[in-house]
């Protein structure tokens, strides 16, 4: 089978019980760098040698194919510089065809970048959205942020050190100054920090420069305000259509805000009158 596996994304110490195991183990190991790989088995003190295979953005594809008919007679080990593969890292190619060519694939859970900074950030976790790299192109990139703007989950982003700046003033004009939002940098590592506040604050902050992986999350867009008559009318509608009334009034007090007792009682009296 193919095992993707979660390395530390700063921090050695948080390497699981498991992936080391599997380093021991491990006879085939496919990696994005196998510099990378060496200093990790380094770091954790595994001696064991595994064959490396290089596998990276440029050529995952290409190799895809071999590295799955490798999977068939022994199991393989895939690793990423750092944090989950198939998350904004190579792997996602290779997972598609494995399954289309019916070899097992299973996961070593362990650290995420994404979900790091999202507890850390201090904005709503309920419901959120990973959106990777912004585009590079200014006019890409606006078109990207115009179709988030009205996105109520809170987003999260990576972000090189380099365009932080540049995306944080972005975000700002699309989605408001005042956005709350979050900039993780160095998560898990020695020099670890995240700074807090409107969108508008950060991009300021940040054209001083900033070093180091970085994570930027961004609060959810607040619900336009709702018609209640228009609410009341979608109530009735879902009534009509063979939904419970109070099951009618609590669906559309979620999707627009209002209260659902309003709505509910709203609703008897139109059918009353």
């Amino acid at each position: 089978m193919i095992i993707l596996a979660a390395t530390p994304i700063g921090n050695l110490g948080d390497a699981s019980a498991r992936l080391r195991e599997a380093l021991e183990q491990a006879r085939v190991v496919a990696s994005e760098d196998t510099r990378v790989t060496q200093r990790l088995l380094a770091g954790l003190g595994i001696a064991n040698r595994p064959r490396l295979i290089a596998l990276h953005e440029h050529n995952e594809r290409q190799k895809a194919d071999e590295i799955v008919e490798l999977a068939r007679d022994e199991d393989l080990l895939l690793l990423t510089d750092a944090g989950m593969p198939t998350v904004s890292d190579p792997g996602f190619p290779l997972v598609q065809a494995a399954v289309a060519a019916g070899v097992d694939v299973t996961v070593l859970p362990g650290p995420s970048a994404v979900i790091t900074a999202l507890a850390v950030s201090g904005l709503p976790t309920d419901r959120f959205a990973f959106e990777g790299f912004l585009p590079r192109k200014a006019g890409e990139r606006s078109r990207r942020l115009a179709e988030l703007a009205g996105d109520r989950r809170t987003l999260v982003l990576f972000e090189a050190p380099t365009r932080l700046a540049a995306s944080l003033a972005a975000l700002a004009e699309a989605f408001g100054p005042q956005r709350p939002a979050a900039v993780c940098r160095e998560l898990t590592k020695l020099h670890e920090e995240v700074r807090r506040g409107p969108l508008a604050e950060l991009a300021a902050w940040a054209e001083e420069g900033v070093r180091g992986e970085i994570c930027v999350v961004v609060g959810g867009g607040a619900a336009e305000a709702s018609d209640p008559d228009d609410a009341l009318r979608r109530v009735l509608e879902l009534a009509a259509s063979g939904t419970r009334l109070k099951d009618a009034a609590a669906l559309v007090a979620a999707e627009t805000g209002l209260s659902r007792r309003d709505l509910y009682e709203g609703a008897l009296d139109a059918r009353r009158g």
